[in-house]
């Protein structure tokens, strides 16, 4: 991993990590991102699946419509509240310990569509008791597995509602994997959910979201 400098920034105490897939998914996360407040007291960390050997706008896609900066997450980068991350498209956003950015290399796209599934889970391992796990549109079942890591990690979970389009089957499964959903909604409802919690558990905590860079 590569070093950091932590000068004006500080560690997250809560993580929001989001999973989507396809135009529909895309389109979701662009309204999610749109309804979040900037100040929000948490790192965003979104997986949006994509081709893995092309080239991506998809950071300056985001940033057209997102309340908080979007950024291309960089190996061993200290994460900041109120800013969103993504990986590459041949090297996958995940959490690591003490709250750094984790880049996994994947040049042959052997994670193919499992990409959200390893943000999750990385996401139940390293985040301590503040997460929440985000499932929007997209086919197939990505994300399910992961949901439930973060349920059973004590994390929230949050599900797009489906409304039977084919590319509603990422919903679909994580409701239907093992029903461990705390909330479904429409991209705006859950942003205010999620702003929500998070104020919540900011004002139940020590104030480390807003103490300000260790000294």
């Amino acid at each position: 991993m590569l070093g950091s400098d932590r000068a004006g920034s500080w560690f997250s105490d809560f993580f929001v990590a989001i999973g989507a897939s396809g135009a529909q998914g895309l389109e979701d996360v662009r309204r999610l991102l749109g309804c979040l407040p900037p100040d929000l007291a948490a790192v965003v960390l979104i997986v949006l699946h994509r081709r893995f050997d092309g080239v991506s706008h998809l950071r300056e896609v985001l940033s057209r419509y997102s309340a908080i900066p979007i950024h291309i997450a960089q190996d061993g980068e200290v994460l900041r509240n109120g800013h969103g991350y993504i990986g590459q498209p041949d090297a996958h956003l995940a959490l690591a310990a003490s709250n750094l950015g984790d880049l996994i290399a994947d040049p042959h796209n052997l994670y193919h569509n499992r990409t959200v599934d390893a943000l999750f889970r990385s996401v139940a391992a390293h985040a301590r008791d503040r997460f929440i796990g985000v499932i929007l549109s997209g086919s197939l079942d990505d994300g399910s597995r992961g949901l439930a890591a973060i349920h059973d990690a004590g994390g929230v979970t949050m599900v797009l509602t489906p409304d039977g389009a084919p590319w509603q089957g990422m919903p679909e499964n994580a409701i239907g994997y093992n029903g461990a959903v705390d909330f479904i909604g429409g991209p705006e409802a859950i942003a205010a959910k999620i702003a929500e919690r998070v104020r919540a558990r900011s004002q139940q905590g020590s104030g480390s979201a807003s103490a300000g860079p260790p000294s």
